[in-house]
């Protein structure tokens, strides 16, 4: 059965399926009603299990946010990179790309230094002047930051991620809100920062932004941009060239995560197994 059956047979009004689908399962777009619903179950589920796991810690949400920002990330690849014999050029453009007779990506150029490699994984932005045949604008992102004295939400928490469904407001695309406070190390005690972000549809960000900055409140401080969302309109597999999608206006990075997990599968031509990782950490076998 399709999801759109299975929610029909709970007789969900249509702010709750809006709810489920958008804000528990993170369906960006209404098309998932039509797909098997096992796939809505599974989403679902994952929602459940993270929510329950995080509980036991204390946490009352099912996601979690690095300290000290998401800079934190790429910092923590880095040292592991490191350790396993990596090298880092910081803050340098890339020029061009070098490739072989056969013609795949073998090196780099940047500032007059060639670096040889096996295969390139970089993001869009590299290609979108060099190569621009190698990626697609396929939309733009709207966001706005805010910097703020007060949370948002009744229960005063630190931290929240608000998903306001397409159609509640009269969208093709969800707007979503972020807020998080001192407890993460990225702001003063008493000041929060805040994201609203979703994907252009009218003529400033500010319109497209509205219903969720309204939601902010008071201010001290706000700035809106905007950027191009590309992608590789090849796999990468035949050139070399493996490329990622930029980042969507989502504030959850569930398709930047299927993103970097299809990556591998191309780079390596299997699919990644963390298994063996996540029974390691828990220090089972199972």
């Amino acid at each position: 059965m399709s999801a759109r059956e299975l929610l029909k047979d709970y007789s969900f009004d249509e702010g709750t399926v809006d709810f489920i689908g958008h804000a528990m399962a993170l369906f960006s777009t209404d098309e998932y009603l039509g797909l098997p619903a096992i796939q809505l179950v599974m989403r679902i589920k994952l929602y459940q299990d993270s929510l329950m796991r995080f509980m036991a810690n204390g946490v009352k949400s099912p996601y979690i946010y690095p300290l000290y920002g998401l800079g934190e990330l790429p910092q923590g690849f880095a040292r592991l990179s490191a350790v396993y014999g990596g090298t880092f050029m910081l803050n340098r453009p890339v020029d061009r790309i070098i490739y072989d007779a056969e013609g795949r990506a073998c090196g780099v150029v940047s500032q007059g230094e060639y670096a040889k490699c096996k295969a390139i994984v970089a993001d869009p932005s590299y290609f979108a002047e060099t190569e621009p045949a190698k990626v697609k604008k396929t939309s733009t992102v709207v966001r706005a930051i805010a910097i703020l004295s007060h949370t948002i939400t009744d229960s005063k928490d630190e931290a929240c991620q608000i998903i306001i469904p397409q159609k509640q407001v009269g969208r093709r695309s969800d707007i979503y809100v972020f807020l998080a406070g001192s407890s993460f190390n990225i702001c003063p005690a008493g000041k929060f920062l805040a994201f609203v972000s979703t994907t252009k549809e009218k003529g400033t960000p500010q319109e497209d932004l509205a219903e969720g900055v309204k939601l902010l409140g008071k201010v001290d401080h706000i700035v809106f941009d905007q950027y191009d969302v590309l992608e590789p309109n090849g796999s990468g597999e035949s050139d070399g060239c493996f490329i990622s999608k930029s980042y969507d206006a989502s504030s959850h990075f569930e398709e930047t995560s299927a993103d970097c997990m299809d990556i591998y599968r191309r780079l390596t031509g299997t699919p990644l197994d963390l298994t063996k990782s996540v029974v390691s950490s828990l220090g089972g076998d199972q």
